[in-house]
């Protein structure tokens, strides 16, 4: 996909206000200069959301979330980057230019939509005269509106129903070739992949079908389940079955489910739990985590209760665990031998399904358990060992409250993590108390504050020079300092809002959107003054470096006769006289 101007990203950010953004989808109230709500992206009872319209930017205290209008309209409207910079712009009057769409809509990828589109059709119309792929959708208890809401078809029997149905031609047969719709054998022969199975379409984040799942009709049939190979448009480890439905279906998504078969998915909707996705024949992998958790605060794995189930029910806590910021819940609800959610919801209704959910074991109980499995907790021994075991694994996840609790829960368990505190630890109270008045406020660093004041008014960048003295100043910071100074001469006209978001992507990302929600005090000449006076000292710092530096090298030589005569004086220059 192209890539979207700069310069668009900071005009449209300029035209949108993001108190309209967000007011649309979440009330607000004012609060002195801003604006608050509960957060909507995590379950809180006060709020602790808030909006700025100074500096465009929302950012939640709560659970940490923050950013521009661009990044609340893709986590809140479940959109991707192009998708929530479209409607931004259509909503502000604004055209996203033109050679980026034209250039974002390859013409390949473009037919293979088409084609795979085109398959899903044939596969429906098939399912409306077949008698036994009726009968079977009858059988399992599915109704025509969840068959039209899954788009369900049938891929009839025999080797070239399709293929003489869509290949209409060479350029038909490749795309249709490329869309792993059809298989190959020793001999070169190309025929239909899917054959008397009925057919359940994988839909993209946008709605687009992107391959197929295919299911047996007769018991004794194999493979029961077959699925599209990965192609341009289908990546497995991707993409969750059903998730397209569960956004049409829920205004908001509290919670997702996530079963194993397509049939289960099936099965859940047509009992009113419209909250069921399934991976496709493979382990949760770190995109379904982060894929699962930008739809919902909570996940419910859904898995057999044996021991395949719970190998994959371990993979998905490898896969959760770093994506387990604060806010976020997972749940692991284990299903008696011989049953699935098919079997569970059509027998006991979705009350009898919901009931389990409740019971459902919480992620933390679940990892300790299985981690002390073989472990005797009564012994020193084996409370090293559980020891040994979580910590890599506690060490994963995400700063905050929960990675805090998960912590001292192993301290609970083993003792690991307590220290007995040593004679000066602990002070009066009396003493704290009048330590914390009287002890100053903690010293910012002058590149930090540089970088605070830049983000709060940009355009105090003009006043320094686009290529600084202190660039060479070997300190933490600088380099960014550097880059966002260079940004505003390149764009004097940029925001906070995209200042920030021009990092989107970058480990500097999350940093300064923690530092632009920050509250600075004083005025525009109050702001301008620290600014300038933290080059200047940063400046000054630069020169003593070169000090440095240069009587380093006399030193290590022994003479001054290794710097050349701009060096020498140079020196002598900057030198600091010696009292």
């Amino acid at each position: 996909m192209a890539r979207i101007p700069d310069a668009f990203i900071d005009d449209l950010l300029a035209r949108t206000d993001i108190v309209e953004v967000v007011g649309s989808r979440v009330p607000l109230k004012r609060q002195g200069k801003e604006f608050s709500a509960r957060c909507p992206f995590h379950d809180e009872r006060s709020p602790s959301f808030t909006v700025s319209p100074v500096k465009q930017f929302y950012h939640c205290f709560g659970c940490g979330a923050h950013g521009t209008a661009i990044s609340f309209v893709m986590q809140y409207d479940r959109l991707e980057f192009f998708d929530a910079v479209e409607e931004l712009a259509k909503h502000v009057g604004m055209e996203v230019p033109k050679e980026t769409t034209q250039r974002s809509a390859d013409p390949q990828l473009q037919a293979l939509y088409t084609m795979v589109e085109s398959a899903t059709t044939f596969f429906r119309q098939q399912l409306k005269t077949n008698a036994k792929a009726r009968e079977y959708f009858d059988r399992r208890g599915v109704s025509e509106a969840i068959r039209e809401q899954f788009q369900l078809g049938y891929a009839p029997d025999g080797f070239e129903a399709l293929k003489n149905a869509l290949g209409t031609d060479a350029a038909r047969l490749g795309l249709l070739e490329r869309a792993g719709l059809f298989s190959k054998n020793d001999s070169g022969r190309v025929y239909d992949k899917f054959r008397d199975r009925v057919m359940f379409p994988i839909h993209d984040r946008r709605g687009r079908p992107i391959a197929f799942g295919g299911r047996v009709i007769e018991k004794d049939a194999s493979p029961k389940y077959l699925n599209s190979p990965e192609t341009r448009l289908f990546h497995k480890g991707r993409e969750l079955y059903g998730l397209w439905q569960v956004r049409g279906a829920n205004s908001k998504i509290e919670r997702l489910i996530v079963v194993e078969g397509y049939m289960d998915v099936i099965a859940l909707f047509q009992h009113g739990v419209t909250q069921a996705v399934a991976t496709l024949g493979t382990a949760t992998t770190s995109d379904h985590a982060e894929l699962l958790f930008r739809n919902a605060p909570d996940v419910y794995f859904c898995f057999d209760g044996d021991r395949a189930g719970r190998g994959a029910a371990w993979k998905a806590v490898e896969s959760v665990l770093p994506r387990m910021k604060d806010g976020r819940q997972a749940f692991f609800l284990f299903l008696p031998e011989g049953e699935d959610p098919d079997t569970i919801v059509r027998n006991e209704g979705r009350d009898g399904f919901e009931a389990r959910l409740q019971s459902a074991t919480p992620l933390s109980q679940f990892l300790f358990d299985t981690l002390a499995h073989d472990v005797n907790l009564s012994t020193l021994e084996g409370k090293g060992r559980l020891a040994e075991r979580a910590k890599p694994m506690l060490a994963q996840i995400p700063d905050g409250a929960f990675a805090d609790l998960m912590r001292q829960r192993l301290t609970e368990l083993t003792g690991v993590g307590a220290r007995a505190a040593s004679p000066d630890t602990h002070v009066p109270a009396q003493r704290a108390h009048t330590a914390s008045r009287h002890a100053p406020p903690p010293k910012r660093s002058l590149v930090r504050g540089a970088i605070l004041t830049l983000l709060h008014k940009p355009s105090l960048a003009l006043e320094i020079s686009a290529s600084p003295t202190f660039a060479s100043l070997r300190q933490p910071g600088v380099p960014l300092l550097v880059e966002l100074i260079g940004l505003v001469h390149a764009r004097p006209d940029i925001g906070a809002a995209a200042l920030v978001e021009h990092f989107v992507g970058r480990d500097e990302h999350d940093p300064l959107q923690k530092l632009a929600v920050q509250t600075l005090p004083g005025d525009e000449s109050e702001l301008r003054r620290v600014l300038l006076d933290a080059v200047d000292q940063l400046e000054r710092q630069t020169a003593q470096q070169r000090v440095a530096e240069l009587q380093a090298r006399v030193a290590e030589a022994g003479t001054m006769s290794v710097l050349s005569d701009s060096e020498k004086a140079e020196l002598r220059a900057n030198a600091t006289p010696r009292a």
